[in-house]
């Protein structure tokens, strides 16, 4: 059940990341990615720090039973995994298309089990099945033309390398520190990051960002601030593979969303996509269904 309960967790992460891609398409129009980045970052922060204190109660017990472990420095180094990621897929971007940076990255879902085994995590078949249908499926979702690697290509592949490390990251610290401390600091190094990048590259003027209140309050609260402390919350409960194979799911989200809010089409082939990364996802469901007492506890 804790297996589900995670994979549950995560699947809404995928979700509100995906939904997220409307707003960024909207709320980018007249900002550049980092000073959108900070803005989004910045609200995230406030809303993370508001839910840290809410729940100074439960912290206090903690400390009183002796299980309380911080999750500032933990946050700390996953901050700057994601601050690098996420850097790299913004300026990666102004050299290649959106359809093969969502493909790119998400190759995350072959990283992190052949990652996870060299770290002593045990594989099952099923992870393999599942992510090469869910690879196959985001080919055919998000590529348009031949497939051949440019120079933005390549280095939306180096922020993929580091989206593995990402979610290796919290798979190792979720179960052992303080879950909500973590995700706060993590967003808060990226606020840091991106407000720099934002003064020293960009333009940076407040009725833009005024403008665009909707769309960077959805990325800022939801997205940042809920979607983040989710994968985090679920990790713990959720084996790596898994975790990035249902993660993965914020490119069809993104591709279903923006078809019903923005009037883009989907094609037979996208929707075949879209079809295999579900099966993908039940493959994966099958081991845990069939060995229940190798379930996280």
């Amino acid at each position: 059940m804790k297996n589900l309960r995670g994979n549950i967790l995560i699947f809404i992460t995928a979700f509100i990341w995906g939904t997220t891609f409307v707003a960024q398409m909207s709320g980018m129009d007249n900002l550049g990615p980092f000073t959108y980045a900070m803005a989004r970052y910045i609200l995230g922060t406030l809303f993370l720090a508001g839910l840290w204190y809410a729940y100074r109660g439960s912290r206090q017990k903690a400390r009183e039973a002796g299980t309380y472990i911080p999750g500032w420095k933990a946050g700390i180094g996953a901050g700057c995994i994601m601050f690098v990621a996420t850097s790299l897929q913004q300026v990666a971007m102004v050299y290649t298309t959106a359809g093969k940076t969502a493909f790119i990255t998400v190759l995350y879902i072959i990283f992190v089990p052949i990652a996870a085994a060299f770290l002593g995590k045990k594989i099952y078949g099923e992870n393999w099945v599942g992510a090469v249908l869910a690879l196959v499926g985001l080919y055919f979702l998000s590529i348009q033309g031949t497939l051949s690697l440019s120079y933005g290509d390549s280095i939306v592949l180096v922020s993929a390398f580091f989206w593995t490390g990402h979610i290796l990251f919290i798979d190792h610290f979720a179960s052992r520190v303080d879950v909500i401390e973590l995700s706060l600091t993590q967003v808060a190094v990226c606020t840091l990051g991106s407000t720099i990048a934002a003064l020293l590259f960009e333009q940076v003027a407040l009725a833009p960002i005024l403008d665009a209140w909707f769309a960077i309050f959805y990325a800022g609260v939801l997205s940042t601030g809920v979607a983040f402390t989710l994968q985090v919350v679920g990790q713990k409960y959720t084996e790596p593979a898994q975790a990035a194979l249902i993660m993965s799911f914020e490119s069809f989200f993104g591709a279903v969303s923006s078809w019903l809010i923005l009037g883009e089409v989907m094609t037979i082939v996208q929707v075949c996509g879209c079809a295999l990364m579900f099966a993908g996802v039940i493959v994966t469901q099958l081991g845990p269904i069939l060995r229940p007492e190798k379930q996280k506890v």
